[in-house]
This record gives C-alpha cells, structure tokens and sequence, in this order.
C-alpha cells in the first residue's frame, strides 16, 4: 500500500511522517525529492534548483519527474511488490500542484500538462493525507527560506490542490494542520488504521 503525506510548506507532513516511523517500524519511509538514504543525483539536482531562483519552471518540472521515475523504479515499486507499506512525505501531487503553480501564465492549463507529464512515470497513492493549512500560517511556519514558500506562491497551490482533491475525493483525507501536533498526528493516524483495515 502506497500512502502519501501531501500539503503546503510548513503544513507539518514531516513532523507527522517522522512520528509514523515509531507507529509502523516495519513500513518504507520516503521522501520526494528523494534525500538521505533513499535519495539520487536526481534528487540532488532538484534540491540544487530549489535553491536556485532563477531556475527555469519547465527545466525544473523535468528534474523532478526524472527524480521521481527513479524513486518509483528504485523503491516504491519494489516494496510495493514486496507487500510493504510505503509512506512518502510528498509524491506526484505536489509536482501537480507546485510545479502547475511554477507554469502557470506560461503553459495553457498547466497542471494538466505537468499530470499528463508525470502520468507514464507514476502510479497513484492508494491514500494521500493532506494536510491542510492556509498559505499565511505555512509561509510563517516554513520561514520563506526559498521561492516556494512564499505567500502569494503557496496561494496557488493550495488552489492546486484543493481541484485535485476534487478530482479524486476518495483517496484525500482532508487533516486540519492548523491544530495542536498531537490532533493532527491523531487524526492522521486513524486515517491510516482505517486505510489498512479496509485494505
């Protein structure tokens, strides 16, 4: 089973990911970009041009969906096969929703071609937890330390977000990140418990 952690900068996906390793050891934990132990020269790149503000949008998109075809290939799929929970803190929705973000005024419907880019690379989350947090509070929280975690930026993906979450509302559950660590962290928990049970 394939569960992903999605939402804005400074949401708390990686606080919630990192408590689930005490809650399901034996699981794969990953991350998008792939860093650490589970990282690649691909991820590297992608974090090289997150730091980059004047990185093209489009060079960009394409740095992340190599990033990701590698990450599937190399570690996803196999544990999947293997009957392994993964659990990803980000996956192909934030390249959907960031990236569409990054494109927009340059692409006609930009997060459609980013999906339809990254359609042939990916497969789908069977559940994805979005944490939910409105753009002011993720930008405080993240610090603004880079060009994806500004206001007005995080405005549009949360837009982003909120048509894919209508495209698919079955596999979103929605987590109001703005709560306490531990209510997010409990509710995040029983959407997981009930994923698994019915699974």
């Amino acid at each position: 089973m394939l569960v992903t952690l999605e939402g804005l900068d400074g949401s708390g996906k990686t606080t919630v990911w990192e408590a689930l390793h005490d809650v399901y050891p034996e699981a794969t934990f990953t991350t998008e970009p792939t860093s650490g132990e589970t990282g690649s020269w691909y991820g590297e790149a992608v974090y090289r041009s997150i730091a980059d503000d004047d990185a093209d949008a489009l060079a960009e998109l394409f740095l992340y969906t190599a990033d990701h075809a590698d990450h599937l290939s190399r570690l996803v799929e196999p544990a999947i096969g293997r009957g392994e929970l993964v659990i990803s803190d980000r996956y192909s929705d934030s390249r959907y929703a960031y990236q569409g973000a990054s494109l927009a005024g340059e692409l006609e419907r930009p997060m459609e071609y980013v999906i339809g880019i990254h359609r042939a690379f990916s497969i789908d989350p069977d559940l994805t937890i979005y944490l939910d947090v409105d753009p002011e509070t993720a930008a405080a929280r993240a610090g603004a330390t880079n060009k994806f975690e500004r206001v007005g930026y995080l405005a549009a993906v949360r837009e982003n977000y909120e048509r894919l979450i209508e495209n698919d509302p079955g596999r979103f559950v929605r987590v109001d990140a703005s709560r306490p660590p531990e209510a997010v962290l409990e509710r995040v928990e029983e959407a997981l418990a009930d994923a698994l049970e019915a699974a």
